[in-house]
Order: C-alpha cells, then structure tokens, then sequence
C-alpha cells in the first residue's frame, strides 16, 4: 500500500479555509499582523464565522455582553484566543471523522497536545502559536487511514489495546505510519517545512539530524498528556521528564518544570471548543 494511496483513495483531500493558512503564514512575523484585517477576512467565511461565534458565547468564555460579530470577538477575547478558536474550529472542520471513531476523544487529545506543546514552546524558540497548530494535527493521520482503509485499521486498533505501539503495527502492516501520513497532509496544505517535520518525526524527535525542535515538542507534550491521564504527582513528572529531548532541542526545562503545575487542567478549559465543533 503506497503512501499515495491514502490521498488517491479519498473523496476528498481535507481542505481547510483560506483565512487559516494565512493565519499560519502570520506565524512568522508576528508584528505584521492586521487583527482588522483577520477579522474581515473571518467574516467572509459564514461556516467558520458562527463556529467561532458560538464558542465565544459559551459558558467558558462569554462575559456580560454578547459577541456577535468577529469585530466583538477581537475586542472581547484577543488575538490569541481568536486564533486559537479560529485554527481549532478551521481544522477540525476540515477533518471528517469516518463512522464509528470517538470523534470527541479523538479532538479532545488533540486539543490538549496542542495546547501543551503551545506552554512548552514558551521555554524554546519556536513560535507558540505554531507549535499549538502542529499538536492538533499530530494524530490525524489516524483519521485518514481509519478512512480509507477501516478493516486494517481495527486490527491495527486491536494489537495496540494489546500494547503495540501504533507506529510499528501501521509500518509492518502498510509500510508507513499515521505520523508519515499527517505530515503529508501538512505539506499537501503547504504548511511550513518545521511543521510537516514536526508531525513526521514527534515519536522520535532524536533519531533526526539536526533535530527537529517541533518533533520534540510535540514528544513533550505527549508525555506531559499521558503524565496528567495517569495522574502523576508533581515530583514523578519532574524525575521522569525527557531532559534528553528537552536538551537537545534547547529547551529551558529547568525553569519549565518549576512552573509544570501549569499544565494542570489545560485540557478542561478546551471543553467549549470541543462543545462548540
């Protein structure tokens, strides 16, 4: 089964909104950015206009005045929240979730990697905001080969509720894995080259020369995601942390872990987003 296939065989290549990608592009230089301009450019994409709407008048983020235009969304929430709203709703939008998969689950873990890769590339020098975008996509290869190839992909399901790694099960059984078929995805969405990297290599960010910076961030963050779902204290995340990864990609973990009690709960205040998908 060739890479290819899993695009060949698609209805529908996923496509997202222009107004994403631009916003992607506005990763690079953060001082050009238009916020007026972002919220024209929003609101002339009516399906994305009342997603975002929606969560901005959600219990998590309404205040005592109703946001009913993206001109109110920018005033009332930031940049940052926007965009991350924005990016959220255009992404998983543009992801359809073949029958029968945990469409909430499936988000929910995406939405809290990204978040914490975005509190980890606060202590690197890559760009938070992209950092945020490359954690919701890491997994979505997932998605497309559980689509184009569904009864492969249960028994892929099945070995790895037995303990497989999923990588090593989708390789022996197609020849490449869901993080080679996200990565082609971000580049068939012409997404930057760090992030395409980033999802191809976040399972072994150290096996790269040079190493891939967002690869481990994304590793990090996974970890940091399955310390707080096995519920571990404080001092096991501190004594168990990936120094090596956090090294090598130049990240302050020193001053990160003094302050990993922030990453406590990020994933709860994602739940409007996922309310308002």
């Amino acid at each position: 089964m060739e890479l290819a296939s899993i695009f060949d065989s698609s209805k529908q290549l996923p496509n997202i909104p222009k107004v994403v990608q631009e916003l992607i592009e506005s990763f690079k230089d953060e001082d050009s950015i238009d916020i007026d301009d972002i919220a024209d450019k929003i609101s002339k994409d009516p399906i994305l206009t009342a997603k975002v709407l929606r969560v901005a008048n959600s219990a998590r983020y309404s205040t005592s005045r109703d946001v009913k235009t993206m001109n109110d969304a920018v005033v009332l929430l930031g940049l940052n929240m926007l965009r991350t709203m924005v990016l959220a709703s255009g992404i998983s939008g543009a992801v359809t979730v073949p029958q029968g998969f945990d469409r909430r689950e499936f988000w929910k873990d995406s939405f809290a990697v990204a978040e914490l890769s975005r509190w980890i590339a606060k202590y690197t020098d890559v760009n938070p905001e992209s950092a945020f975008t490359t954690g919701m996509l890491y997994s979505v290869g997932i998605v497309l080969m559980h689509t184009v190839y569904p009864q492969e992909c249960v028994g892929v399901d099945a070995m790895v509720s037995e303990g497989k790694d999923r990588r090593t099960a989708e390789t022996q059984l197609f020849g490449y894995s869901y993080a080679d078929v996200g990565a082609e995805l971000a580049r068939r969405w012409r997404f930057p080259d760090e992030m395409s990297e980033g999802i191809s290599h976040h399972c072994d960010p150290l096996e790269t020369d040079p190493a891939s910076a967002m690869a481990g961030i994304i590793y990090l963050a996974r970890f940091l995601r399955k310390a707080h779902e096995e519920k571990m204290t404080e001092e096991q995340i501190i004594s168990d942390f990936p120094k090596d990864v956090a090294d090598t990609i130049g990240m302050d973990h020193a001053r990160a872990l003094q302050e990993v009690q922030e990453t406590v709960g990020v994933e709860e205040g994602l739940e409007a987003l996922l309310e308002g998908l």
